[in-house]
């Protein structure tokens, strides 16, 4: 059931970047509520290049780790 709610998640995400955008570059949109719209897109991108940061980094770390076992 877990993995099954992590897949939705996903397949979802694409849509809902997509209506913040839409919401963002309405001309109809209150100030207010494009301003909210794009603090959301820019705070979950910023998170997302921290976390593809994070797993660059950790990626090199095994990588090392495994180097050096192979070589004792």
């Amino acid at each position: 059931a877990y993995d099954q709610a992590i897949a939705r998640l996903h397949h979802f995400s694409s849509a809902a970047v997509s209506t913040l955008g839409k919401v963002m570059l309405d001309q109809d949109t209150p100030p207010a509520t494009k301003v909210r719209a794009a603090d959301s897109i820019l705070a979950h991108t910023e998170k997302a290049l921290e976390i593809e940061d994070i797993e660059a980094r950790l990626l090199a770390l095994e990588q090392a780790t495994e180097e050096t076992q192979k070589k004792r």
